[in-house]
């Protein structure tokens, strides 16, 4: 795949303001896997972030992830498994079948890249023929091999040299230019990953980049208007995006999240994955404190010989191995924001999203390293929520809800019917008549 245009999957088409759709989605990570139904209605007044609906969840599932690692499938037959399992849940609660989902991607090395193209105008009123020439013309640049576009975004136009026009309709002038943000990723992981979701007879309807659902779910208007970094630290992967002046403008990500922690606590205590992470979740910290010589932790050793007798270590144990991990890891996320070269853009703002973002004493760390103003997000604008899904682990689904509102900005083209538009259920003949296409 060489060419811009050849985007990630097919592309939805935006919804419309003034009908209410339903939406599934299917967020894909190393330690969880969520699917998600909701209906969205018209909102009677704008919401923030740029969202034309409100949203509620009428169906949830949930399941331990599996054959997925650092945000990439390495093993077909059970990540099949686990979306089953996830979506089954999720149509049961929602008391209906879908057919389509909205998948979110953090592997294949994410990264943004910037064109810019321009048109004559023949010193005529810009109109909407002219703005598709344009994103078009700025589409045609190549992308290296290997590589698939996953976000195509204008994030601005220019008149005549004039910048910082966010839509030109209707206005005069000689020549119309565009300043595009796209995202991409290495082809092989999302194909991946699609197939995985295809084995379960279900279509990729779109795949939204795990850093920009998570900024659409946990910034607010005013962060995004000022410029501000997202960090979502996920159980396989650490991703970043940047907002400034309304737009998603940067993405990128580091292969490293919350699991590395839960194995370097089975290391260095020789404990199994399943109580490292219990040990982790209950008493770990990423900050050191005056009782921690003297609250001891039971730690069960590895293997299954009842007869063989617990380890008793200090708390302080356990944060000494926490903390030289999460120390690193803040080291590469402030890497990536110093490196996108939009660290003046972001300032002092910085927002943390996914589930490692709670750990104790993260935030504090996270303030020091940075050497920026840290606030815990969670997902905000959507309704019928359990309680156990409004913290900052499920804000990337939150986001996949989002982005339909919101990809009428972007610049794609559909591959599918216009009737699959935007609902993700096609319905149970629908689902059949692939399968016995597909098996016969």
């Amino acid at each position: 795949m060489n060419a811009i245009t050849d985007n990630a999957g097919s592309r939805i088409k935006p919804l419309s303001p003034r009908r209410t759709a339903i939406v599934s989605v299917l967020d894909v990570g190393s330690s969880k896997i969520a699917c998600l139904i909701a209906r969205l209605k018209p909102a009677e007044e704008p919401l923030s972030m740029k969202r034309t609906h409100e949203a509620e969840v009428i169906g949830f599932g949930l399941t331990r992830s599996r054959g997925i690692k650092s945000g990439t499938v390495v093993d077909l037959e059970e990540a099949e498994k686990a979306i089953r399992i996830a979506v089954d849940h999720a149509e049961r609660m929602a008391e209906m079948t879908i057919g389509s989902v909205i998948v979110n991607l953090s592997a294949g090395r994410l990264r943004s890249e910037a064109f810019s193209a321009s048109v004559e105008l023949g010193h005529s009123a810009v109109s909407e023929s002219d703005i598709q020439r344009v994103l078009g013309a700025g589409c045609a640049n190549s992308i290296g091999p290997g590589r698939m576009v996953i976000h195509s975004l204008p994030i601005g136009y220019s008149l005549d040299g004039h910048r910082g026009i966010s839509d030109p309709r209707g206005m005069l002038g000689g020549e119309l230019g565009v300043d595009m943000h796209v995202v991409t990723a290495d082809d092989a992981p999302l194909c991946n990953l699609e197939l995985a979701v295809n084995r379960c007879h279900l279509e990729v309807e779109t795949v939204v980049a795990t850093p920009y659902a998570s900024g659409l779910s946990a910034i607010v208007d005013d962060e995004c208007e000022l410029g501000v970094a997202c960090l979502d630290f996920g159980g396989g992967t650490t991703s970043l995006s940047i907002f400034y002046e309304g737009q998603f403008i940067h993405a990128a990500s580091v292969p490293v999240g919350g699991h590395h922690v839960t194995m370097d606590i089975a290391r260095g205590l020789s404990t199994s994955l399943a109580d490292a992470e219990r040990l982790k979740a209950r008493h770990g910290s990423a900050l050191p404190s005056i009782s921690d010589e003297k609250d001891i932790l039971t730690v069960p050793p590895v293997g299954e010989d009842e007869r063989d007798a617990p380890n008793a270590v200090p708390r302080s144990t356990l944060t000494r191995i926490i903390r030289p991990r999460i120390e690193e890891t803040l080291e590469m996320a402030r890497s990536m924001i110093d490196s996108s070269g939009f660290g003046d853009v972001v300032g002092k703002r910085v927002v943390l999203t996914g589930g490692a973002s709670q750990l104790t004493g993260l935030s504090e760390t996270a303030r020091r390293v940075l050497g920026r103003n840290v606030r815990l997000g969670r997902p905000v604008g959507v309704g019928g929520l359990p309680e156990a899904v409004r913290g900052p682990a499920f804000a990337a689904s939150m986001g996949l809800i989002a982005y339909p509102q919101v990809a009428r900005i972007e610049q794609f083209r559909t591959r599918r019917p216009s009737r699959l538009l935007g609902t993700g259920t096609d319905g149970y003949l629908g689902r059949m008549g692939r399968w016995i296409r597909e098996s016969f």
